[in-house]
């Protein structure tokens, strides 16, 4: 992670705007879920799996998270804060190892995780959408219970 600049808020004022920030239904995750539903795609979301996936196709066992360059620590544009550093470094650094032991969790129990970085999703949606058509496409449908 890039090292950032001083806080320009207050201690209240930040922690207000932090407060504010959502952790599902997300630009990022709308908009991937607008495009996989439009091309046809049907899916869950959040279910009640360890880590509650953004998205999930159940009888194919694809798990999708879409997560934040900042919460998540992404090399590319992931900022650590200039104030505060010990505990965003922790807060940040336990995010990333989190997200590693749902990924071993979720495949354990045969789950394909499927992670995309805001960024990519942002920038590049379709990529995306192509990338979870293939994965899908490689999986064969579980028979219902």
């Amino acid at each position: 992670m890039k090292k950032g600049k001083g806080d320009c808020f207050t201690p209240e004022k930040r922690s207000e705007v932090m407060s504010r920030i959502r952790g599902r239904d997300t630009g990022p995750e709308l908009a991937l879920r607008r495009a996989l539903w439009s091309s046809g795609l049907r899916y869950r979301t959040h279910p009640a799996l360890p880590g509650k996936p953004d998205i999930a196709f159940i009888s194919r066992k694809v798990a999708i998270f879409v997560d934040g360059c900042f919460w998540h620590g992404c090399p590319l544009h992931g900022v650590m804060p200039g104030t505060n550093q010990e505990f965003w470094s922790r807060k940040i650094g336990r995010n990333i190892e989190r997200d590693r032991e749902t990924n071993a969790r979720l495949e354990k129990e045969g789950w394909v995780v499927l992670r995309f970085w805001e960024h990519e999703v942002e920038k590049a949606l379709q990529d995306c959408v192509t990338r979870v058509r293939d994965v899908l496409s490689e999986k064969p449908v579980r028979p219902a219970r």
